[in-house]
């Protein structure tokens, strides 16, 4: 979400150059792709059905403010999710940005910018709670944070792409590029 709120608000500044100078629109339109891709991400719903459907949470952590402030922590990523993400979404999939500066300002680019910083400072807040009702510091998450990273870099627990994958990956569309030169050929 915090790559999303740089994008937002790279668009929105895009958008309002343009808007002051319809000139630019040319040279800038493809600049709202990071934008755009943001609105694709997904959340990850594991963690999230855990502490929303199993009373088995409930009963092993035991503390019900930090269930409580856990669940308005993914209340708020699913509103999001849904005011954010998803209206960005059906304005990309009725009319292309890049398509025509009418098309671009469709996009309510400094309004998706607004809203993902204030559910940011509201999941922030949250996430902030929780850390203190568990007693762990900053220090610590970002302790745990980095050996989640190197972990999953390292691929625990998922597959690693070695590179014998990667060179059986670039024979295959060798093969399959010589196959169309051919195709082409014939015709």
């Amino acid at each position: 979400m915090q790559n999303a709120e740089v994008a937002f608000k790279q668009a929105s500044e895009l958008q309002q150059l343009i808007a002051l100078h319809p000139e630019y629109y040319d040279s800038l339109r493809f600049q709202f792709t990071p934008a755009v891709t943001a609105s694709q991400m997904a959340f990850s719903e594991t963690t999230e059905n855990i502490f929303s459907s199993n009373i088995e949470t409930f009963n092993t952590i035991g503390n019900v403010n930090f269930v409580h402030e856990v669940s308005s922590f993914y209340t708020m990523r699913k509103r999001f999710q849904e005011q954010v993400l998803d209206v960005l979404k059906n304005t990309v999939s009725e009319s292309a940005f890049s398509g025509s500066i009418e098309n671009l300002f469709k996009f309510d680019f400094p309004d998706n910018y607004y809203l993902t910083r204030i559910f940011l400072c509201s999941m922030q807040k949250s996430r902030n709670f929780c850390m203190k009702m568990m007693k762990i510091s900053e220090e610590e998450m970002t302790e745990f944070s980095q050996l989640r990273l190197v972990d999953e870099k390292n691929g625990e627990g998922e597959m690693v792409l070695g590179q014998g994958f990667v060179n059986d990956m670039l024979e295959a569309e060798s093969i399959i590029n010589e196959a169309r030169k051919k195709l082409q050929q014939n015709k």
